[in-house]
């Protein structure tokens, strides 16, 4: 089977295995999410829903979190480590949202792109949450999951690995697809323990299961 086949049955397996599958940072404004997946940085989205919290009930909207000072946001945010250059980040962002774009977040992908600390991951997870647009987060359970499945050989750069995975996964598919997976590699699929095949519904079509045997 071709790798195209593959994501196929990949995408409607994970399906019924997570039915609900969405992004797990807390947000109601596209601009927290902005915030919030910065943070997420080497730091569990638990963490930072619980973060986020008293940073908002101080600074509520794009025009108060862009007049803060960085060590303002430094100071509640650094649970989530590397506070200065998170708190950098933010800070630029917010003002850039504030003065370029009257407090909005920007909708296409290079504007997004643009934006002091907002990477391709970040960008992606914005363009198809907030967006609804075809998006594919290549976060870290995406690039181990991808790898041992078969979906990618041996590639660990997030962006090549994205631009492999645009080839075989329907662009519809691809936002829920990545969030699928971050649920299958909490859960199943994990990084710090042996992955748990003997439970896992990808276990007969996952090339590195399949291989061991």
């Amino acid at each position: 089977m071709d790798k195209k086949e593959l994501a196929g049955i990949v995408i409607e397996r994970l399906k019924k295995e997570y039915p609900g599958a969405e992004c797990t940072l807390d947000y109601d404004e596209a601009w927290k999410l902005l915030v919030s997946v910065r943070l997420a940085a080497q730091c569990t989205d638990a963490r930072v829903n619980v973060v986020v919290e008293d940073l908002y009930a101080k600074f509520p909207d794009v025009n108060a979190l862009a007049a803060a000072e960085p060590d303002e946001i430094e100071e509640i945010v650094k649970p989530c480590g590397l506070g200065h250059s998170k708190a950098r980040d933010i800070s630029a962002c917010m003002r850039v949202l504030r003065d370029k774009y009257e407090g909005k977040v920007p909708t296409t992908f290079d504007e997004l792109l643009a934006l002091p600390g907002v990477g391709r991951k970040s960008a992606n997870l914005i363009m198809g949450d907030v967006f609804g647009k075809p998006a594919i987060v290549t976060d870290t359970h995406c690039i181990r999951l991808t790898n041992r499945i078969g979906l990618v050989d041996g590639i660990k750069d997030p962006k090549k690995v994205e631009m492999a995975l645009w080839k075989i996964i329907p662009p519809e598919e691809g936002n829920d697809f990545c969030h699928r997976l971050v649920l299958h590699g909490r859960e199943v699929c994990t990084a710090r323990t042996k992955p748990y095949c003997d439970r896992c519904c990808l276990a007969d079509v996952c090339r590195e299961h399949t291989e061991k045997k």
